[in-house]
Formats: C-alpha cells, sequence, structure tokens
C-alpha cells in the first residue's frame, strides 16, 4: 500500500518531470508543486528506499533510472498507469473482501458501475485509463510484432483497440495490411492523434460500437487483455460475434496472460495472483488457464492452433475457426 501510494504522489505532482532538469532541493520541490515542505521531504526520502530518486551528499535529490520511467515524457514512461492505479482505481482495491464474498466486481459495489461505463461518464478519467493501456500495451506490443507472422493479412480489426498501440506496433510490421481501430467513443479522439504521431492514420479505419452487439469484419482479429475483463458469458458473446464476422481462412489473435493450472510463490506467480484479483475488483472479469481458453474458444466457434510466448507475461493465443 505504501509503496503504490509513495509512487502514486510522485507521479502525481510530478516530481520525475520537475527532476529530469537536474537535482533540486526538496525546499525548492515544495515550492514548485505547492506541498509541505517537511511532508515533500519524507516524501522524496522514501523514494530514495524505492530507487525512485536519489539523495546527494550536498542533500539534493536527483532522479535515479527507475524514476524516469514516471515522467511524462519518456518514451517508455507508466505515468498514466501508475496514477489511474493510486488515484482512480485505489479505492476500488480496498473492498476485495466484499468481492471474495458476493463474486461481484467491487467497482460495481463502491460505484454502482459495471465494467467499464465509468469511462464513459467521465472524460478524464477515460484519457488517463486510455494512456495507461498505450503504456502497458507498449511493453508488448513490438513483441507480438515480432514473434507472430502478419503476412498476407490484409484487413486487421484490433477489437477493443484503445489508442491504437498494438495495431500500430502490428501495421509497421505488416506494411501491405490496413486496420480497423474498434472501440467505444471515447478512445476515438486520443487514437486519431496517436496513430497521426505514429504515421498510421491513413492505414486505419475508426470504428466505434459494443463487441457485444457486433464487429467489423477482418482476415484476423486482435485482442489484447480483452478477454480476461469478462465473465464466461460475455467473453463468449465477444468472441462468437468475431467468429460470425471472420472471413474465409480468417484467425483470431488473442494476448493474453496464461494462469497455470497451480501457482507456486514465485515473482511471476504473483503477477499473475495480482492480475486475477484485479480483474475481480475491477471489470469483474478473470485471468484464465489454458484449459480454460480452449473451452471458451470452442464455445464460440474456435479451435486453440496455437500458443506463442510473446513476452514474460503476455502469449499469443491464435485460433481458427473450428
Amino acid at each position: 500500500s505504501w509503496k503504490s501510494q509513495a509512487v502514486y504522489a510522485a507521479a502525481e505532482l510530478r516530481l520525475p518531470d520537475l527532476l529530469a532538469a537536474g537535482p533540486r532541493t526538496s525546499d525548492d520541490l515544495a515550492a514548485a508543486v505547492g506541498a509541505h515542505p517537511q511532508a515533500l521531504y519524507r516524501l522524496l526520502r522514501a523514494l530514495t528506499s524505492l530507487e525512485i530518486c536519489r539523495q546527494r551528499d550536498d542533500g539534493a535529490f536527483e532522479l535515479a533510472p527507475l524514476g524516469e520511467l514516471l515522467r511524462e515524457d519518456s518514451p517508455d514512461s507508466l505515468r498514466s498507469w501508475t496514477t489511474y492505479w493510486g488515484g482512480f482505481h485505489w479505492p476500488i482495491w480496498g473492498h476485495l473482501l466484499e468481492s471474495v464474498k458476493t463474486g461481484e466486481s467491487a467497482r460495481r459495489l463502491l460505484m454502482g458501475t459495471a465494467a467499464f461505463e465509468h469511462l464513459t461518464a467521465d472524460p478524464a478519467v477515460a484519457a488517463t485509463f486510455n494512456q495507461a493501456m498505450v503504456e502497458l500495451t507498449r511493453l508488448v506490443a513490438r513483441d507480438v510484432a515480432r514473434v507472430y507472422d502478419f503476412t498476407g493479412l490484409r484487413r486487421i480489426v484490433d477489437v477493443g483497440g484503445g489508442y491504437g498501440e498494438l495495431l500500430g506496433a502490428v501495421l509497421l510490421a505488416a506494411p501491405d495490411a490496413a486496420g480497423v481501430l474498434f472501440d467505444l467513443p471515447h478512445a476515438m479522439d486520443g487514437a486519431r492523434h496517436h496513430l497521426q504521431e505514429r504515421g498510421l492514420a491513413g492505414r486505419v479505419e475508426l470504428v466505434t460500437g459494443s463487441f457485444f452487439e457486433s464487429v467489423p469484419p477482418a482476415d484476423a482479429y486482435l485482442l489484447k487483455s480483452i478477454i480476461h475483463d469478462w465473465d464466461d458469458e460475455h467473453s463468449r458473446l465477444i468472441l462468437a460475434n468475431c467468429r460470425q464476422a471472420l472471413a474465409t481462412g480468417g484467425r483470431l489473435l488473442l494476448i493474453e496472460r496464461i494462469m497455470p493450472e497451480r501457482l507456486a510463490p514465485t515473482p511471476a506467480d504473483q503477477a499473475n495472483a495480482a492480475s486475477d484479483l484485479n480483474m475481480l475488483v475491477g471489470p469483474g472479469g478473470r485471468e484464465r488457464t489454458e484449459l480454460e481458453f480452449r473451452a471458451l474458444l470452442a464455445a464460440a466457434g474456435f479451435r486453440l492452433n496455437r500458443i506463442l510466448p510473446a513476452d514474460p507475461t503476455a502469449n499469443i493465443l491464435e485460433a481458427l475457426p473450428a
């Protein structure tokens, strides 16, 4: 708790951005951000124990390499994910016990909103969330584009693709393909800007809609971290809509964690457990084992053809029409 809140406070106050130009004293930083000088000094001191910053012999603080990830302009920035988790998402985790007792999303219990309805209601939260998804997707997008051969696919639809970080990486690796970014309206303005910055605006069609109703036709569907957001009933509906619109000879690509049948006390399985519980308290979904994915895909008219590890936290599950 203290670690996530200390890092959140640093990101929200933009301390790493202020330290990017060089060392500064805690009093100087306190004046810059409008904080209590002694309290900010105590925060900075705590951040040194987390390797976010370092305290020099003269008492000033400087940014450490790990702290670079909290800079807004860092190419590997995780600032939006940090502020979303430590700010909006923080109260949700405080209701894990209620989720365990009821099986219901803590977000629904606390706010009365299901899944991602809160993003439609609050544009500022939506912008932070969508940028956070860009940051997390960036960590695996290049590996997905490297590991999977997209040759011959002409129309690739990124279902629930947010700002299009994954689709952009795929299109750069597959220059003959055209893309469709399919998501709710709250993502479209950011997606348009993000794709323009990458020089891909002319190759991507932006389409709004609900994947519970239908999806645009495609040779290949990308669904990164979508199915884990939902229970089996909603997941089957999403997959069945993809199956109905998939072109002959097409394929479905899920980029997801795969839960082991039994967890071990390792950092990797702690991350799996954290993600699974995050789905419980958040949108109400779950992480799944390989057998659970096979059953889910089969119920929607697909068969799991192969699994390609993309990075330590993500796998590409290639499914073909059954």
